[in-house]
């Protein structure tokens, strides 16, 4: 294929829309988890991820499957739950059946904070897929996103 192939320039153009709307998504979560819960997004992202453990066999995160979670290198997690840490809404923990491993767990406080972030990060969306909306290039994408989730709630 060539670069004037339709079809290549047709795929580009799906890919570039998809990037502009994830672009514009995540800006728009980003200044609103800041400005009200001093979130970003991945942080978010990461307590979100880490909320859904749970104790038993299969239940916890190992730091490279958070990574995997969250589509950052194992060295960008590592600094981001460093942070998190920090600030006590995360604690890490040796596996009690290999002690190599290294689990996370989110704080009471860093379940406080989502819990309250949640709805901030659901308007967000919300508001960016309906500005997406109405942008005809964007449009197919925001209608695909919803019904991803309408099947996803059955």
């Amino acid at each position: 294929m060539v670069a004037t192939d339709p079809g290549l320039t047709a795929l580009a153009s799906g890919w570039a829309a998809l990037s502009v709307l994830q672009g514009r998504i995540e800006a728009h979560l980003e200044r609103a988890l800041l400005a009200r819960h001093g979130l970003s997004v991945r942080e978010f992202s990461l307590l979100d991820v880490l909320s859904r453990q749970h104790d038993g066999l299969g239940g916890h995160l190992q730091m490279n499957q958070v990574a995997d979670a969250l589509v950052l290198s194992p060295s960008a997690t590592t600094r981001l739950v460093t942070r998190l840490e920090d600030r006590g809404l995360l604690a890490r923990f040796l596996c009690p059946a290999d002690r190599r491993g290294i689990y996370t767990n989110v704080s009471e406080a860093g379940l406080e904070l989502l819990e309250q972030a949640r709805s901030t990060n659901d308007a967000a969306l919300r508001e960016a897929l309906d500005e997406a909306a109405r942008n005809p290039e964007l449009a197919s994408l925001v209608t695909a996103v919803e019904a991803v989730d309408a099947a996803r709630r059955g």
